[in-house]
């Protein structure tokens, strides 16, 4: 007997097949609830509230005007912008290419799909520190891409060499193809980029794949033509998916560390990012300096993360709306 069976019973007196649904609440899946209630407060408390507080309690030790001073420092302040800015241009690109790649592991088969796939989770797997390195090492002047113009130049001259010619071309001569953005706040949005990717792809993928052809199909046979289609029938329906993959890859951006410490220039009040400051601090033994900058940043996170909750919100009440 299945669960919904279960749920329901046949009443007496009623046509035969008309069940009514049973005022009890069906049974629950995992035993013992106030062992598993109790369990997950103490989970949560342990991992997330009690840090918190400790975050909080240990910054209380500043007056008003020594927190004040810290969080506005001109080069602790030229770091705020730095980390959100990056993390805001990562999150929106993510949110762009993310969904495209989406749609297209989704609905358009070609070969060797599976494999890249399966490569969209490869920055959850590889060590952050790792990714940092890598980047840094490509993005250098005479890194793989940061030097591809003189690597092209090189590549020439010596196909010409081979005929017995000499060189015709300057190292220098094709710089323009040179992307060297290694020690670049361009480079550290490029490794952003690359440590949350997944969550978008991840996050849309299902609700995509769930997705009804038809609902495409039946607007399509009523006149309404692609852009239409996606934007009015689509993308309503993946908006809230795609919003909590945007919201995760910048959450995800703003505590990024390991990995932007190796690209980035590491210069104060140009290239340095928040965590690094925190860091810094942690260093000359400031502690409560370091947990007031750790508070700014946490205050932002969950001030962003609430307005993007409050849209979804609307999003699904505009939603019921429009469907009642």
């Amino acid at each position: 007997m299945t669960g919904n069976a279960t749920a329901e019973r046949l009443t007496p007196g009623l046509p035969p097949g008309q069940k009514v649904r049973s005022s009890r609440p069906p049974s629950r899946l995992i035993p013992g609830l106030p062992l598993t209630l109790g369990y997950t407060l103490f989970y949560l408390s342990v991992l997330v509230l009690i840090p918190l507080a400790g975050l909080i309690y240990k910054t209380a030790e500043l007056s008003w005007s020594e927190f004040w001073q810290t969080v506005t420092d001109p080069i602790v302040a030229a770091s705020f912008q730095l980390t959100f800015t990056a993390s805001a241009i990562a999150a929106i690109v993510n949110g762009i290419f993310g969904l495209i790649i989406a749609w297209v592991l989704v609905r358009e088969p070609f070969p060797g799909r599976r494999f890249f796939d399966a490569l969209i989770d490869f920055p959850f797997a590889l060590p952050t520190a790792v990714a940092g390195l890598t980047f840094s090492q490509l993005y250098l002047a005479d890194g793989w891409i940061g030097g591809f113009g003189r690597h092209v130049a090189g590549v020439i001259n010596w196909l010409v060499g081979l005929a017995g010619f000499g060189p015709v071309l300057a190292q220098d001569a094709l710089s323009w193809l040179n992307f060297p953005y290694s020690t670049t706040n361009t480079g550290i949005v490029i490794v952003l980029i690359f440590v949350g990717l997944p969550f978008v792809v991840r996050t849309v993928q299902p609700v995509l794949r769930d997705w009804d052809p038809e609902y495409e199909h039946a607007a399509l046979s009523l006149g309404a033509n692609r852009w239409t289609i996606l934007r009015r029938v689509i993308f309503p329906e993946i908006f809230p998916a795609w919003l909590s993959g945007l919201a995760l890859a910048f959450a995800r951006a703003l505590g990024e560390y390991g990995s932007v410490i190796f690209i980035a220039g590491n210069i104060p009040g140009k290239s340095q990012i928040a965590p690094l400051q925190i860091v810094t601090k942690l260093d000359d033994f400031r502690y409560a300096q370091a947990t007031a900058i750790g508070v700014v940043l946490l205050f932002f996170s969950l001030l962003i993360l609430l307005a993007i909750n409050g849209v979804q919100w609307w999003a699904r009440r505009h939603e019921n709306s429009t469907a009642t």
